[in-house]
């Protein structure tokens, strides 16, 4: 792999849950995480986060908007720029579309989010719960 990668990340809320799902066959296997996946070229951020968000679990998602943005480096060699969305829940119940990708979908407590945490989904949260919109991993 050269160079970072662009990943747009999305925390869909819902009655104070957060959506998150069990990652399978990449990196942060075993890791929960939202939905998310590789910006496309020309892709706006909040396009990205809405076709993820459909193409994985099903759902439309509503009200788009900034959250964070973190510099991993992780998983290396893998090495991603992140941008991290928030959104509400629109309409659907999560399906798993990508079984490949992930093992299953369920609302969870922001407070006490199942374990493993994806990184991208760790910083997620601890942006949501302490404001933090900049992470900086790359060494």
């Amino acid at each position: 792999m050269e160079g970072p990668r662009v990943g747009v990340g999305v925390t869909v809320l819902r009655e104070g849950r957060v959506l998150l799902g069990r990652r399978r066959g990449s990196h942060g296997a075993g890791e929960y995480s939202t939905p998310g996946g590789h910006l496309d070229h020309l892709e706006s951020f909040e396009a990205c986060a809405r076709r993820e968000t459909r193409e994985e679990c099903g759902l439309e998602i509503m009200v788009v908007r900034f959250h964070f943005l973190a510099n991993v480096a992780t998983y290396a060699p893998r090495h991603y720029v992140h941008i991290g969305l928030l959104a509400e829940w629109a309409s659907g119940e999560p399906r798993v579309l990508e079984p490949d990708k992930c093992e299953g979908w369920d609302w969870y407590a922001i407070e006490a989010p199942p374990q493993p945490l994806f990184e991208m989904t760790r910083l997620a949260l601890a942006a949501l719960r302490e404001g933090t919109a900049y992470f900086d991993l790359s060494g």
